[in-house]
């Protein structure tokens, strides 16, 4: 088994498809018990199946994480399950291309809500409930993504959540050091979920010119993402915390005045 995985209970939420659910089944796989939550119930539960498939324990609570007392629910599942979780990744989130001036609020605030009120409701109540852990010791990851700190035409809603995501990290690595706990985040450049795939990048050419961009020349697969957060979340990470790990296949440096000068 990987370094500090088995036997942890881990939260995700944002469980019931791709990036969510991957990091379910490969956490499950590696000894973890996995709760999963989300707004839709049939997604979980298939995701629970496949954890169990991959050899793991998962648990599935339908959740709105905008929500306080449904995520103070989500936790007490879990506890009542599986016992206090020690680890919790924030993996909910919305987004949507849209110029700022067309944006609308009930736009704004939809992803707003999710992304950086349900990243703090959840990491909250996980933390007010951490001391009464079996390990003496945890892990938060948040999701983010590169445009929180360069901007992105078109997602300004998704930017500024992320943004703030970035900078709630920071700043609770260092309030919740001293309860054992560990805050991290990663983010993730162009990755092949079915979610990414159909709102971001739905055609051969818009794939064919974002890929020409990325210094590696290739979208992210499911499989970096989970080995990457793997990492984060073991003990082999252990005295890493209030950091965010890029995969983007260097898609953030490509960004030079003459990048288009013949080397």
């Amino acid at each position: 088994m990987t370094s500090g995985i088995d036997g942890r209970v881990i939260a995700i939420t944002g469980g019931g498809s791709g990036m969510g659910r991957a990091l379910a089944i490969d956490l499950g796989s590696q000894g973890a018990r996995v709760a999963v939550c989300g707004r839709r119930p049939e997604p979980l539960e298939e995701t629970v199946g496949l954890v169990r498939e991959a050899g793991g324990e998962a648990l599935a609570v339908p959740t709105d994480v905008r929500d306080p007392a449904q995520v103070d629910a989500f936790f007490d599942a879990i506890g009542e399950r599986f016992g206090p979780a020690d680890t919790l990744v924030n993996n909910a989130a919305g987004n949507f291309i849209c110029p700022a001036i067309d944006l609308s609020p009930n736009g704004w605030l939809a992803v707003i809500n999710i992304v950086l009120n349900g990243t703090f409701f959840c990491s909250r109540a996980f933390a007010k409930r951490f001391p009464d852990a079996e390990r003496p010791t945890g892990s938060i990851l948040s999701i983010v993504a590169t445009y929180a700190w360069t901007g992105n035409p078109g997602t300004a809603h998704s930017a500024a959540a992320k943004a703030g995501v970035w900078n709630l990290t920071k700043t609770l690595a260092v309030e919740w050091a001293p309860l054992g706990l560990r805050v991290n985040a990663m983010a993730p450049g162009v990755t092949n979920t079915e979610g990414a795939s159909s709102n971001l990048f739905p055609s051969d050419e818009v794939r064919q010119r974002m890929t020409a961009e990325i210094p590696l020349r290739r979208f992210a697969e499911l499989d970096d993402i989970t080995r990457a957060a793997r990492f984060l979340l073991s003990d082999d990470a252990s005295y890493v915390t209030g950091e965010c790990l890029t995969l983007d296949g260097g898609l953030v440096l490509e960004k030079g005045m003459f990048r288009f000068t013949e080397a």
